[in-house]
């Protein structure tokens, strides 16, 4: 492996149509980025094209894309069915304040594909579908409050964020998991209103849902919380939250946003999760933006039925446009039973196999994910919750050095977040990334003997 210094030399030289698109783009967005997720390392990589599961930058280098743009495009980039769907509604409209056809289309198809959907709101993204499904809640129990998993990713609502960054004090972590907000200035309120849980904690979820039952409106959880460490929930942690929350008339609400990936079901239909409201996303637009809120046909009145005024007001001058829905509903219709099969297979070879390569070399790197996700933790043991997952400073470098690794070798790896696999990807795809993986294993491991002598 080539020395620091004289990669990243050499990654700069690959890059200078990128270097020089961001020092334009820092004189117009406040950090050169209009996205906070978008990685600079030290700049960003600006893409020019995909092809379905590459991409094309602007300096001509071709990329194995296991970003997805954060797992939205299942097909990879430029799948043709959505395109070429698109490009005929685009001569017809391409929105109206007036419903159209096609967004009845995708919620059938939606509704007709997961148990816990049984009515349907659209929105513009993930964020609104969280935001929307946090006011039913409260709307439907009149209670302020919610519970949420410690580090999980929601989105940008304030009390859907407050608890997603915590790290440990001086002194290591808190037994009990205590709410933080995610920007200066947010009301202390909206911590005060934020119970955290840890994730496959059975007793600490028992003990905050009880202690605070007349204030909780719902339990936010992602089934495999993706930013928290793509780590299996436990049945018993499952269980234990269905249980409770029905104990003390809490409503349980997935955000599958990411995770809908998992199955023709979804997440929460794998692993025995019965929500009483879901948000989705991502894959369900096709590469276009889209957030859903779905949920028992109860629950859903408070957004209106026919005879009466609704409780939750909810519009959105972009909600289910035609580009959208068709999009959506074209992409949707291509994850057949047999899709979904094949990305399990591939993901289960992928997580195999990588695994098999750190078992060779006793490497200190474990492996978290399902079906088509994965995710590698500088940690000899898997993470079960957060706490596990969160990264020191030393294993955060040794997470950079490894993407950066696979960018040399013509894979765009996400740094701390998961990884995805797409319908268009081939067996000789998953090679590549093994090779990669192997090769910086080996990399790594003589680094090691390097600085210890």
């Amino acid at each position: 492996m080539l020395d620091q210094a004289t990669n990243r030399l050499r990654q700069a030289s690959a890059r200078s149509r990128s270097k020089h698109l961001f020092n334009r783009a820092k004189a117009v967005f406040p950090d050169g980025t209009t996205r906070a997720t978008v990685e600079k390392d030290p700049f960003p990589i600006y893409v020019q094209r995909g092809e379905g599961a590459y991409l094309v930058d602007v300096d001509g280098n071709r990329l194995l894309d296991l970003n997805n743009n954060f797992t939205t495009l299942i097909h990879g980039h430029g799948f043709e069915p959505v395109s070429e769907a698109v490009v005929d509604l685009l001569r017809s409209g391409t929105c109206f304040a007036n419903p159209t056809e096609h967004e009845i289309a995708l919620a059938a198809l939606l509704t007709g594909r997961i148990p816990a959907m049984e009515r349907i709101r659209f929105v513009n993204s993930g964020t609104e579908a969280v935001m929307f499904a946090v006011k039913a809640a409260r709307a439907f129990t009149g209670r302020p409050a919610i519970a949420r998993i410690e580090g999980a990713y929601h989105g940008a609502y304030d009390w859907a964020e407050a608890g997603q960054g915590v790290s440990p004090g001086k002194d290591g972590w808190d037994p009990a998991p205590i709410a933080t907000p995610a920007y200066r200035g947010t009301p202390p309120s909206v911590v005060e209103e934020v119970h955290l849980l840890r994730f496959n904690d059975v007793e600490g979820l028992k003990a905050r849902l009880s202690a605070a039952s007349d204030r909780i409106a719902g339990v936010l959880i992602d089934p495999m919380p993706s930013r928290a460490g793509l780590m299996h929930p436990e049945p018993a942690f499952i269980e234990t939250l269905s249980e409770t929350a029905s104990k003390y008339g809490i409503l349980i609400i997935a955000d599958e946003v990411l995770n809908l990936r998992q199955g023709y079901a979804g997440a929460s239909a794998r692993y025995g999760l019965e929500p009483d409201l879901i948000t989705v996303g991502k894959i369900i637009g096709g590469g276009f933006p889209i957030g859903a809120i779905g949920g028992r046909e109860e629950v859903m009145r408070v957004f209106g039925t026919e005879d009466a005024k609704p409780s939750l007001p909810q519009g959105g001058t972009f909600s289910a446009n035609p580009v959208s829905m068709v999009a959506g509903r074209v992409a949707m219709e291509a994850m057949t039973p047999d899709a979904f099969n094949r990305l399990e297979k591939m993901g289960e070879r992928l997580r195999g196999s990588l695994r098999a390569s750190i078992a060779s070399r006793d490497a200190p790197y474990s492996v978290t994910g399902a079906a088509s996700l994965f995710r590698i933790h500088p940690k000899r043991v898997a993470p079960t919750e957060y706490r596990d997952a969160y990264l020191s400073a030393e294993e955060a470098s040794h997470m950079r050095r490894m993407s950066r690794h696979f960018l040399e070798t013509g894979i765009l790896l996400p740094y701390g977040a998961a990884a995805c696999l797409s319908t268009v990807m081939v067996n000789n795809d998953i090679d590549l990334i093994l090779r990669a993986f192997d090769n910086f294993l080996d990399a790594d491991s003589q680094s090691g003997k390097d600085r210890v002598r």
